[in-house]
């Protein structure tokens, strides 16, 4: 899909919102204790940031992996991002995924609660990229 200059500012603004839109529900799960859905949403959080910083940078972005992989190829691998950060997202995703599709699976405060902090970090710096700050 071609978009022009004027779509392409509108769906990375849409895509970035959407981040910060699921990161605000972080707290209120988070008083729930419901860590399951912390960790999705900070996955997801994660998704559409990386999703915008990818199609402000003209990437094709089709697919979950497809998304981490082309984050690891061209921001990770680049030195824009830290290995950290690239880890960071990959244990999301798999977190995310093993809590939707994985009845026996269940994430805790301990191990979900250390990736809020790097997450918002993480959101913010890909914000100071799209929006040039």
């Amino acid at each position: 899909m071609s978009l022009s200059e004027e779509e392409r500012k509108i769906l990375v603004n849409l895509e970035y919102e959407k981040a910060q839109s699921i990161f605000a529900q972080i707290d209120g799960l988070c008083s729930l204790g419901y860590w399951d859905n912390v960790a999705n949403r900070l996955y997801y959080a994660l998704f559409h940031a990386v999703s915008a910083l990818l199609i402000h940078d003209r990437h094709n972005v089709n697919t979950h992996r497809g998304v981490v992989a082309l984050f690891g190829q061209h921001y990770i691998k680049t030195g824009v991002f830290t290995l950290n950060d690239g880890r960071l997202y990959s244990q999301l995703q798999t977190m995310r995924e093993k809590g939707d599709y994985n009845c026996f699976y269940q994430t805790d405060e301990e191990e979900v609660r250390p990736m809020i902090e790097p997450s918002r970090s993480l959101i913010e710096r890909i914000g100071l990229l799209i929006h040039g700050n």
